[in-house]
């Protein structure tokens, strides 16, 4: 029994002393992003989404920091294709130039259709997309979260519209949902949708 508490406390002593050399390189990484000690929080999503009704155009309006999204006039579309799976283009304007990024979403279980999983390379796993409210018709409040190591998490949100402005009170209304769900406001920006000419 000794043995087998020291060989488990040895395990223990190693993998700290790995976490606290990876958390150095890893923070560059997430330094754009905002990021929070302990595991993705699990907050509750929209009750019987209706994929169709979401698909279309939104725009961005307010968002959590992103090291992807440094730009403005930043717009989504998303298009049904024929093997259900959606066709993601996210567009913005950065340093005078449109740049695009064409991905694809799936609901990873039918049993929960607000949670999506999305996908911008073929290489990389999707990550999560949650739909946590949405009228369909005006507003949209999406989450996304990344463990590292379950010893953080980087958080990603963002306050979508139907058209580029969205009225003061509805975005409060938004902030507080967020918060509701132990997810930090605190850091989001808004996003300048002023002179955008659409490429979509």
């Amino acid at each position: 029994m000794h043995l087998e508490l020291t060989a488990e406390t040895a395990a223990l002593d190693r993998m700290k002393a790995v976490i606290v050399l990876l958390v150095p390189l890893l923070l560059p990484l997430v330094s754009a992003q905002t990021f929070r000690w302990g595991p993705c929080p699990t907050p509750m999503v929209q009750p019987n989404f209706e994929l169709n009704k979401y698909l279309g155009k939104w725009y961005e309006i307010e968002k959590l920091p992103a090291s992807f999204e440094k730009g403005k006039c930043i717009e989504a579309n998303y298009v049904l294709r024929p093997d259900n799976t959606v066709q993601v283009v996210n567009v913005q304007t950065y340093k005078g130039k449109i740049r695009k990024a064409e991905g694809t979403a799936i609901t990873q279980d039918p049993r929960e259709p607000a949670k999506l999983g999305v996908s911008f390379s073929y290489f990389t796993p999707y990550a999560p997309y949650w739909v946590l409210s949405t009228d369909y018709n005006s507003i949209a409040l999406v989450y996304s979260c990344t463990d590292v190591l379950r010893l953080f998490h980087v958080d990603y949100a963002w306050i979508l519209s139907r058209s580029r402005i969205l009225p003061a009170e509805a975005i409060y209304h938004a902030k507080e949902i967020f918060s509701r769900d132990n997810i930090d406001v605190s850091k989001m920006l808004p996003t300048d949708q002023q002179g955008c000419d659409s490429p979509l």
